[in-house]
């Protein structure tokens, strides 16, 4: 990160919020989808007054959302840290492609469809000799919030990556009626409960509804649970 960003961090707190140090910018973004329903940019909605400090709401029961009220202790949230600490190349499986490799861990999946359109990243993947099925696999591996899916061009070994603004991203899926995950972008250090690093990454999801299986991470619950923040179809 840039010289501007090196105070920037979230902790997280044992049955607690995430607190957010550092001058990190929090907005608010809905998934837009097409006509097929499937996902396909991401629409700035609302950008909160900046704060160098702030707690933020990850039981999801707080009525002052995004941000924590206490509610953690009114509703005995457990935090659950069950998510593995561990690098992203040490779990992530390799699909082969014409001077590119999609690299995937499924663990890490939100469920926000970015990765379906025209036969799905994978298989674009697969046909990237062809010059349009490159590009849209580039494409959609990009737009992955989680960093479930990164590309690699395989001439360089280098990441093809976003350019993405450090900050803190509230995702609202509206066409699912849901609101999603805290979408921590720009390569935000991330430290877990008992204050060890989570690797440092330019996209990574944490959960905000309580209910994910993958604690400190997202992994879609908020569907399951039909979490809505108030935003959720706006």
């Amino acid at each position: 990160m840039a010289d501007q960003h090196e105070d920037m961090r979230i902790d997280v707190v044992k049955d607690g919020p995430y607190i957010v140090s550092g001058n990190v910018p929090l907005l608010r973004a809905k998934i837009v989808v097409d006509a097929e329903g499937d996902s396909v940019s991401y629409e700035e909605t609302h950008r909160y007054p900046l704060q160098e400090k702030y707690a933020l709401c990850r039981c999801g029961a707080s009525e002052n959302k995004p941000y924590c009220d206490g509610s953690h202790v009114r509703v005995g949230f457990t935090s659950r840290m069950i998510a593995p600490n561990e690098f992203y190349m040490d779990e992530a499986q390799a699909i082969e492609g014409d001077g590119i490799r999609l690299l995937d861990a499924t663990r890490l999946c939100i469920g926000a469809r970015f990765c379906d359109r025209a036969g799905g990243a994978w298989a674009l993947t697969e046909h990237s000799d062809n010059k349009d099925a490159k590009q849209m696999a580039i494409h959609e591996a990009k737009l992955c919030p989680s960093g479930r899916l990164v590309m690699i061009d395989t001439g360089t070994g280098q990441p093809i990556e976003p350019d993405l603004e450090p900050s803190i991203v509230l995702l609202e899926d509206p066409a699912n009626n849901a609101s999603s995950a805290l979408w921590v972008r720009g390569g935000i250090p991330v430290f877990d409960e008992n204050g060890d690093l989570y690797e440092v990454r330019n996209r990574v999801t944490l959960c905000r509804c309580g209910a994910s299986r993958d604690m400190t991470f997202c992994d879609g619950s908020h569907y399951r649970v039909r979490f809505d923040d108030g935003y959720a179809n706006e």
